[in-house]
């Protein structure tokens, strides 16, 4: 326990950021050499009065429906994998990621139209689910550099759950995704109803997995069985409990969507959840020759990022830790192909650990998708600065405590 809750504090005493809050509000125009990325979002967050914010991580009654369009600066100012985030407001174009337009969508017939327009000759869709500590511009930024990063041709849709975004809110996080399920579940049917769109691919990372999973469940019980267009679903770090996930994976009846888990054995993040968990393995964490007969009997393929090198100390992102290989597998697997380990070099899998979440989903999900109660946003410490020195006083007094285990 000791061990863990000294990592905890690492966390915590990670620097504070200086990025503001609240990068909204559309700016005027773009600029030339900048990319635009266009995204449809549907939130069960609460509106928010501020055109800065736009949604709160507080609880709505029902899904809201809006189309951006993001600005990301030129390639050569900026690093595959990364957000520019703005130091000073409004954000320059030239060197920061910027709002370009938000339409407030009414309804879904709105939402079936803007889909119908940013089909690409593919007909992919990709259905994106952040994890825990997550803000609404959060969300938006990096799933736009997800997007942009990745290559891959496919309409981007956002599925954004209610989030504090506070490390001290991990169980009002992980109840907002049970208030979530139905949301989540009616849009995937809309999306996967149209009858234009020929696949999709749905992208969860640590917390969203559940979500996404307890929908998937739902759906598949609801209709007897998954829409035959959801070809792909990709699991990254999923803080999922392995006996409530394997209760998932039977009652999907025999699904034929690829299912693809990324996992690390020394991931930290998920090891503070499984304590919280009364000591149930996490699914992001499995030991994989002990499962991986199991799992790939059932057609679940499993990539193991253990060797390789991580770039966080709590080895929750380290699939996102070379973009250039992330990328290619990623639009390997957006594309229907099944990846494997022996599909790439053993020093390829320890350089990026043969990633396909990463780049469908981008390197981003490293960096925008927080850790389960573990990764804080630097963010969060500023604005909760007493939370975390009264958390760090426990932390020293249970580090010296010499009855602790």
């Amino acid at each position: 326990m000791r061990l863990v809750v000294v990592a905890l504090a690492m966390a915590l005493c990670a620097g504070c950021s200086n990025r503001p809050v609240g990068v909204l509000t559309p700016v005027e125009a773009a600029v030339p050499g900048t990319t635009k990325v266009d995204l449809l979002v549907a939130t069960t967050r609460e509106a928010s009065n501020d055109v800065a914010t736009l949604y709160t991580g507080e609880r709505a009654a029902g899904v809201s429906l809006d189309a951006f369009t993001v600005s990301i600066p030129p390639d050569s100012r900026r690093q595959i994998g990364e957000v520019q985030w703005p130091r000073s407001l409004p954000p320059n174009p030239e060197t920061d990621f910027a709002t370009l337009a938000v339409k407030p969508l009414p309804d879904v017939k709105a939402a079936k139209g803007w889909l119908d327009g940013h089909l690409p000759k593919s007909r992919r869709v990709l259905i994106f689910v952040h994890g825990f500590n997550n803000r609404f511009e959060d969300a938006v930024y990096r799933f736009a550099q997800i997007v942009h990063d990745s290559g891959s041709e496919v309409a981007p849709v956002l599925f954004t759950w209610p989030s504090r975004a506070r490390v001290f809110d991990y169980l009002f996080d992980r109840e907002s995704t049970i208030v979530s399920r139905d949301a989540f579940e009616d849009t995937v049917w809309q999306v996967a109803s149209d009858p234009r769109v020929e696949d999709v691919t749905i992208m969860a990372h640590s917390m969203g997995a559940w979500l996404a999973m307890e929908s998937l469940r739902q759906m598949a019980i609801r209709h007897g069985k998954l829409p035959a267009k959801i070809r792909n679903v990709i699991l990254a770090s999923p803080d999922v409990d392995v006996d409530v996930f394997a209760s998932q994976w039977r009652a999907l009846q025999g699904t034929q969507a690829r299912f693809t888990l990324f996992v690390s054995r020394d991931d930290r993040a998920l090891q503070v959840s499984r304590r919280i968990a009364g000591g149930v393995d996490r699914l992001g964490m499995i030991d994989t020759q002990h499962f991986y007969g199991e799992l790939q009997k059932s057609g679940i393929v499993v990539i193991d990022l253990t060797a390789m090198r991580s770039g966080d100390s709590l080895n929750h992102g380290r699939f996102a830790s070379s973009p250039e290989v992330v990328q290619l597998i990623g639009q390997r697997l957006v594309n229907g192909q099944t990846v494997t380990d022996s599909d790439v070099s053993l020093g390829d899998r320890i350089a990026a650990g043969a990633m396909g979440v990463g780049q469908t989903v981008g390197s981003a999900a490293g960096l925008a998708i927080s850790a389960p109660l573990a990764v804080i946003d630097p963010n969060t410490r500023r604005t909760y600065q007493g939370q975390v020195e009264r958390f760090g006083r426990t932390v020293t007094e249970t580090v010296e405590d010499p009855g602790a285990d």
